[in-house]
């Protein structure tokens, strides 16, 4: 019998980037943000007009890395210090994975069905603009959910 599993649409994509990059205007600051859907997949992108080139690779790796590991990147970045239990994570993965604020995952209803990352500002402009991004579709308006419900064998396909 397939599965369902909840996922994130191209249009919650859409609507996050647009969101991000709102907030990234009131910083006046050119941003990368990556949207990946509940398998960690790149879902949608957008990288404004003069956003760091450097950024690119950190934004997608934020939403990855805050999909595989159901965190927020800035929560990682504080276990991965010295001395704390996940000491060492950013090696792991082929050291792609991100530890710096900016990725987050995305939850509606209670299930985590993408995540978003943000980079190019400082790491409390990037975990703003993320945030913004991830209030266009998550818990906190849950009645804007439109991601969409798919069986295991349409995801694979």
């Amino acid at each position: 019998m397939p599965r369902s599993s909840v996922t994130l649409s191209l249009a919650d994509a859409k609507r996050m980037l647009e969101a991000g990059e709102d907030r990234a205007a009131r910083f006046g600051v050119a941003y990368n943000i990556a949207v990946v859907d509940a398998g960690g997949a790149l879902l949608a992108f957008s990288r404004q007009d003069g956003a760091l080139i450097g950024s690119i690779e950190l934004a997608i790796g934020k939403a990855v890395t805050a999909r595989i590991f159901d965190k927020r990147t800035a929560d990682l970045a504080m276990l991965a210090q010295p001395g704390a239990p996940l000491y060492g994570i950013q090696q792991t993965n082929d050291g792609k994975v991100v530890i710096f604020g900016g990725g987050l995952p995305i939850v509606i209803d209670g299930t985590i069905v993408g995540a978003v990352g943000a980079s190019a500002g400082t790491v409390e402009q990037d975990i703003a603009v993320a945030e913004a991004a991830a209030a266009a579709v998550g818990d906190a308006h849950p009645g804007e959910m439109t991601a969409t419900s798919r069986t295991s064998s349409e995801a694979s396909a």
